[in-house]
Parts: C-alpha cells; structure tokens; sequence
C-alpha cells in the first residue's frame, strides 16, 4: 500500500488518501425524501407528468408517503465555487440553494415543455452545456430546483 503521495506507508497500510474498496456496497439506495406542502400536486407532478414509477404508498393516522422509483441514483457532491460554474452554465445567474435534483431524460426539451405545462417554472430553457448534455431547469413542487439533462455523447476534437 501507499499513502497519499504514492509511497507506502511505514506500516504498508493505506495513506489518508487511500481508502480500501469493499466487495459489496455500504450503500443499496440513495433516498431523496422531500416534504412537499400540496402532496397531492407534487405526487401528480413526479409520477404522472415525470413519469416515475410508483413503488409503494403508504399512511399514517394523518400523513401520507409515496416512494417514486427514479433509477439509478448518484450523489454529486460540489464545491460552492463549481456549484456557481454548473448554474452560470445552465442559468446564466446563481439560482439554486444547497440543493439541486437532476434527472437523465431521453428528451429534455420535451420533458422541460410538459413538465412546464403541469405547472414548473421554467428557469432556463434546454440549452448545451461544455460537458455536451442538453440541460434545462425548473422550479418544481415541493420546493426542488430540477435540472433536466440529455446526454449528448461523445465530444470530438472539434467539440462537435
């Protein structure tokens, strides 16, 4: 082993930087849980405008819960000074607070329109980012900034 630098360590053991990789995941599922004030706007807005999938319900003697099945889900982690780059780049302006969903779409703009017919503001509409996706972004219900992307595939020499 080694540490940080790339030598090993006096003890052979990992650096502070080096970190063993487990054979299984420490993590089956990354849970997005947002309390939306209009319940029932919001559940119509992900399931039915969205489209995800509904993989269960349930209640309380004065609540509700419903758990929308998203894919596959990562957790991108930024510095405040690439959060502003990311917003520049989408918005033109700093708009989104701490926290930001962003969902893989085969088509966003078409996504972006109905989404925006249901009710979403339109931030900024679809546009091409450096990182060659079609990006746009909306207010949404419960209070989330979304970011709609389409991947656009690879960039070659000439950026095309």
């Amino acid at each position: 082993m080694s540490d940080a630098d790339g030598k090993p360590g006096a003890d052979g053991k990992p650096g502070a930087e080096e970190k063993p990789v487990a054979a299984e995941p420490a993590v089956r599922e990354l849970r997005l849980v947002v309390t939306a004030a209009d319940y029932d706007a919001a559940l119509h807005f992900y399931r039915d405008v969205l489209g995800l999938t509904e993989r269960g319900a349930f209640s309380s003697p004065d609540g509700r819960v419903t758990i929308l099945d998203a894919g596959r889900a990562t957790l991108e982690l930024t510095d405040p000074n690439h959060a502003a780059f990311i917003d520049e780049v989408e918005v033109g302006r700093r708009v989104a607070g701490h926290v930001r969903v962003a969902f893989q779409v085969d088509d966003s703009a078409a996504t972006t329109a109905r989404l925006a017919a249901a009710g979403a503001e339109v931030i900024a509409e679809p546009m091409r980012t450096p990182w060659n996706s079609l990006n746009s972004r909306l207010e949404a219900p419960g209070a989330l900034q979304l970011t709609l992307f389409t991947e656009l595939g690879e960039l070659t020499e000439s950026g095309d």
